[in-house]
């Protein structure tokens, strides 16, 4: 593998700024999951019971039988939980998007007439709650479309937002390549939406969460009671709202089921925290869909070409220069296993430095070598490179006097015959002043000593250069 899938990178230091409607500090997005009457059940044409996010201690599938307990506690999600719900969000006027498996809402006509009725955004679940991580391509993909055609008729309109939460490997890519959702929210790896290219198809992912979830209720290590709940919630608002005070506001997703919050004790905590996030100035509660408006409008996708994705020519042509006269650098580089981190100056400067700082003591003293002497007589010929031209111009060394340009001459004379190579400076760190300055102070280290420095100065130098060219 020379090339890395994961983005760890992500915006970096410095995200944009969500600007969201009216100056909101964060956005509050709940999620229902609407899965009852859509999981694991032989009645269903499974091989086996659902065991997955129950009260039920241990659950484990029970190959060809109905498992009652298991049924009846989804029932609850779906004929108490659900209403319970429904009320509490209704009554606040706080609107949701529901998580609805296809099959389920097929099940469930008086519920998703209460969702369409309340505003509600009703996004795909997918077909069924099943797992998707051992179905073939082929297979996944003719079930998205069975979970699109058949959410259409039973809701009135095709979903514009997907999450499988069993995924695959595959799912957020075939999702995309189907072609018709605004946003996807398969994954769990940013506190704002972003953008993922797949072929021609430019996809917003809004990023769901599994922590500020009520699952784990149902899962170890979970919440216990209601107030467990309300404490995570709390101080994760806390945090966020903090944050988008100092002008970086974020987005907060928080995940609910009908069959665990829906249940008496633990949706105390879920009251709890509305009534707390009702005493703040600046808190959006939109839905998904809302969101994926927003980010598309505010915050549209631009491709641009990226290192990680050039073939081999192309990327030697862009940066085999930014190591003076050194293209071998670049081709070590795109040897090393490039990614979406190596896609940003930082990135790719890290990457052409290593190849630089592990190649030999006489390579290294090749790209000192090949570096010009400043403001000397390659320079006055107009022979440096377009880089070392706009570098040297911009601390005025184009523009010296007669007796500057002498004294330059002279130190350039002296260093290259004690040490061996021209003098080397990231000029764009200083002024004319500072950089004659340095010239007569580093003239009098030892070799080995400036030695280092220089190669410390080509780095910095290439660092610069990418700057110039790279986010």
């Amino acid at each position: 593998m020379t090339r890395y899938p994961r983005d760890l990178r992500g915006y970096g230091a410095t995200p944009p700024n969500a600007n969201w409607p009216g100056g909101a500090r964060v956005a509050v997005q709940f999620v229902l999951n609407f899965e009852e009457g859509g999981e694991n059940c032989v009645i269903h044409g499974d091989a086996a019971s659902e065991a997955f996010l129950s009260d039920i201690p241990g659950a484990q599938p029970w190959a060809g039988q109905r498992h009652w307990n298991m049924e009846s506690i989804y029932d609850y999600g779906a004929r108490a939980g659900f209403w319970r719900l429904h009320k509490l969000f209704t009554r606040r006027k706080i609107p949701l998007t529901i998580y609805g498996v296809a099959s389920a809402l097929a099940r469930a006509p008086e519920q998703v007439a209460a969702m369409k009725e309340a505003g509600w955004e009703i996004a795909s679940h997918g077909l069924k709650w099943v797992e998707h991580k051992d179905m073939t391509e082929e297979d996944e993909r003719a079930s998205i479309a069975e979970a699109v055609r058949l959410h259409t008729e039973v809701v009135g309109e095709r979903p514009k937002g997907w999450y499988t939460g069993r995924c695959s490997e595959n799912t957020v890519r075939l999702v995309a390549e189907e072609g018709g959702f605004d946003y996807v929210s398969d994954t769990y790896d940013d506190d704002l939406p972003h953008w993922m290219e797949f072929g021609d198809r430019d996809q917003l992912i809004i990023p769901y969460t599994l922590e500020a979830n009520d699952m784990r209720f149902a899962t170890a290590p979970g919440w216990v009671t209601g107030q467990d709940f309300y404490t995570y919630l709390k101080d994760a608002f806390d945090v966020l709202y903090q944050e988008g005070r100092e002008g970086a506001p974020k987005m907060m997703s928080i995940g609910l089921h009908c069959r665990l919050i829906g249940r008496p004790g633990k949706i105390a905590g879920l009251i709890q925290f509305l009534d707390y996030i009702a005493g703040f100035e600046g808190v959006w509660t939109p839905r998904r869909i809302e969101i994926a408006e927003h980010w598309m409008a505010e915050h549209p996708h631009v491709r641009r070409e990226r290192p990680s994705q050039m073939d081999k020519a192309a990327f030697v042509d862009a940066y085999g220069s930014i190591f003076e006269h050194s293209p071998w650098i670049a081709e070590g580089a795109f040897a090393l296993e490039l990614g979406p981190a190596h896609d940003s100056a930082v990135g790719l400067h890290n990457a052409l430095a290593r190849i630089f700082r592990s190649s030999s003591k006489d390579a290294r003293l090749g790209v000192l070598r090949a570096h010009p002497d400043l403001a000397g007589k390659l320079a006055a010929a107009g022979r440096l490179t377009a880089e070392s031209t706009s570098e040297q111009a911009s601390a005025g060394l184009d523009m010296l006097t007669d007796d500057e340009r002498e004294r330059f001459q002279t130190l350039n004379s002296e260093y290259v015959e004690k040490h061996g190579f021209p003098f080397i400076i990231a000029v764009k760190d200083h002024d004319k002043t500072g950089i004659l300055r340095a010239f007569e102070r580093r003239i009098a280290n030892d070799n080995e000593t400036e030695f280092t420095e220089a190669c410390r100065q080509v780095e910095r130098i290439a660092e610069i250069r990418l700057k110039d060219i790279l986010p």
